[in-house]
């Protein structure tokens, strides 16, 4: 099937949310998972609102308006949301305002700790049964925490644990802020090994495909970047959002005015190593996405990160890696980042990790070539962190828990 470019109209307008339309056949198709049906929406939380939807709520229970601005301060500031326990808030106040503003959203089912404590994986359960993950990491000179857009994920990545359950839904911005609060009281509090710190760093790289719920994730990443008591106060420099090549995503997201990075997650260098790897390369191919790419890079002045995940005997040997520089140094100008990632093969997967000389060479070419490139640090090999692998272990263990509904297609 032809490829189209990102203005194409051949299968209707593209949707506001910046993703391509879905359907159940041709090229590109969202895979849903089981479980993905009609299952309303997440309760409204305080972050959810406009400033006007929060003042309406806030009088709908008789709440003086400028009570809405301590309850964000303590949300954004203090990462707190028992209203209860706030000394400057009128007791008679607080169970009605703890419903309207702050209902629960996420709930941890479990967690891993692995390299020394310094890397926290945590389960999350939604308020239909569903589960998301997220995992904290401290460095020695940031604290970084990775964040689930979606339930699941719909872009089918043969080699990725996520990919395997299907999309459930999108995330609501409450339930992708949530993650951040509680990992940012988290580090404050001394959750993590090390002591207590700030959580400097977000990048959207857990389950799902950020462009494919664009208006949450922008949503999410200003409230995540505005000093409080808008937003955290999370530089937006240090906010990473990711996508497997969403183009028109990516080209909204140039237009944005948010100075935040973008990772490209490419996986191969050709099309037709491509196409099998990355099922959207069928509907973006590599000239679009890296052109898109490229294009941000000019608009925002940000250099992009190209995620990589060597594969043994797939996509790591050194015919890939010049191949790779190739097209990355077509464009000139130092534009982007290569981050080789060691594969964190799923349990029973054909797909396994390249072997470490393989790794070692395709690095020493790209930087022969000029190419800027690091091998990431792969944090959580001792426990299942890669995305989607304790979810998926959670579900196969646990039998007939709630979320038994959100098991992959088969």
């Amino acid at each position: 099937m032809a490829t189209h470019d990102d203005g194409d109209v051949n299968s209707g307008p593209t949707p506001e949310a910046g993703i391509t339309p879905g359907g159940t056949t041709g090229a590109f198709r969202d895979m849903l998972a089981k479980g993905h049906a009609r299952r309303g929406k997440p309760p409204v939380h305080l972050v959810d609102m406009s400033p006007e939807e929060r003042v309406a709520a806030a009088k709908a229970i008789g709440m003086p308006k400028f009570r809405v601005k301590q309850l964000a301060n303590h949300y954004f500031a203090h990462f707190d949301t028992d209203v209860e326990s706030f000394t400057d808030f009128p007791s008679k106040l607080s169970a009605t305002a703890q419903e309207a503003f702050f209902p629960e959203l996420i709930h941890e089912v479990t967690h891993q700790s692995a390299d020394e404590g310094t890397t926290i994986k945590t389960l999350w359960r939604l308020f239909d049964g569903a589960m998301i993950e997220s995992v904290l990491m401290r460095y020695p000179s940031r604290t970084t925490l990775c964040i689930s857009s979606q339930v699941g994920c719909g872009m089918g990545c043969p080699f990725c644990a996520t990919g395997q359950l299907g999309l459930t839904r999108n995330m609501s911005t409450g339930e992708i802020l949530e993650q951040v609060r509680i990992a940012a009281k988290t580090a404050r509090d001394g959750g993590i090994t090390g002591g207590p710190c700030r959580l400097s760093n977000v990048v959207f790289m857990g389950m799902g495909e950020p462009m494919g719920n664009y208006r949450s994730v922008i949503s999410a990443v200003r409230q995540i970047s505005a000093m409080p008591p808008e937003g955290f106060g999370i530089s937006a420099r240090n906010i990473t959002v990711s996508t497997v090549g969403v183009v028109p995503g990516i080209r909204k997201l140039a237009q944005e005015g948010l100075p935040v990075r973008l990772a490209v997650s490419l996986h191969a260098p050709s099309d037709e190593l491509r196409d099998e790897l990355v099922p959207m390369n069928r509907r973006f191919n590599t000239t679009q996405v890296l052109d898109a790419a490229h294009d941000y890079y000019l608009a925002t002045k940000r250099r992009v990160s190209i995620e990589y995940a060597l594969m043994r005997g797939i996509n790591d040997q050194a015919e890939h890696a010049r191949l790779l520089a190739k097209r990355l140094n077509h464009y000139g100008d130092d534009w982007a980042h290569v981050n080789p990632i060691p594969l964190n093969p799923i349990e029973g997967s054909k797909w396994t990790a390249s072997k470490p000389e393989d790794e070692r060479q395709f690095l020493d070419i790209l930087h022969r070539a000029g190419i800027t490139a690091t091998l990431r640090d792969t944090r959580g090999q001792d426990i299942d962190g890669a995305c989607g692998q304790l979810s998926a272990k959670y579900r196969k263990t646990a039998g007939n828990e709630p979320n038994s509904d959100c098991s992959p297609t088969s």
